[in-house]
């Protein structure tokens, strides 16, 4: 199976999904402090090179690849993303379960504004505290979001492809 994390920039909550599920962070609900948010692998350390690129972060406990990618406003990535795996499936015969899972919907406006300072204007003394700021403020629904993406990974599903808008983490 392969989860791919997806939002806009793919540097802040799409990493702080990816360490939830490969358990580099607390596996609870509880607040992350500013240290544990800022040593995520790949927390704000993307660039506009990065966008639309899938970003490996490595294995699960169950053997499955966490992937991530930063799909910007384009909301077309993941259904091509959706059709271009059916159809490799198809030709190729296999059926690796693949499931896409949208994290834009937990990102706070504190948040946005920390990724546009940061990443836009380059301005990380203003952008980090407020990302960091954001990031306690949905850590929680993040970390909600990865269960119950891994819940739906595990379940029988007719399709191979499955793609999560989470809009319930708003």
């Amino acid at each position: 199976m392969i989860y791919i994390y997806n939002d806009y920039g793919g540097t802040h909550t799409t990493s702080l999904a990816a360490a939830y599920h490969l358990k580099q962070l607390p596996q609870s609900e509880r607040k992350l402090s500013s240290e544990e948010i800022l040593n995520v692998k790949y927390f704000n350390q993307l660039t506009k090179e990065d966008f639309g690129k899938l970003i490996l972060h490595g294995v699960d406990e169950d053997g499955h690849s966490v992937y991530t990618i930063g799909r910007k406003r384009n909301k077309y990535v993941i259904p091509a993303l959706k059709e271009m795996s059916l159809l490799l499936q198809e030709k190729f015969k296999f059926d690796e379960k693949i499931v896409f899972s949208n994290t834009s919907p937990t990102v706070p406006f504190t948040m946005s504004m920390g990724g546009f300072f940061s990443r836009g204007l380059k301005i990380d003394f203003i952008g980090v505290p407020l990302l960091v700021k954001g990031a306690k403020q949905c850590c929680d629904n993040i970390y909600r979001l990865v269960h119950n993406t891994k819940e739906v990974g595990r379940t029988t599903f007719s399709e191979n492809v499955i793609i999560l808008e989470n809009k319930m983490y708003k």
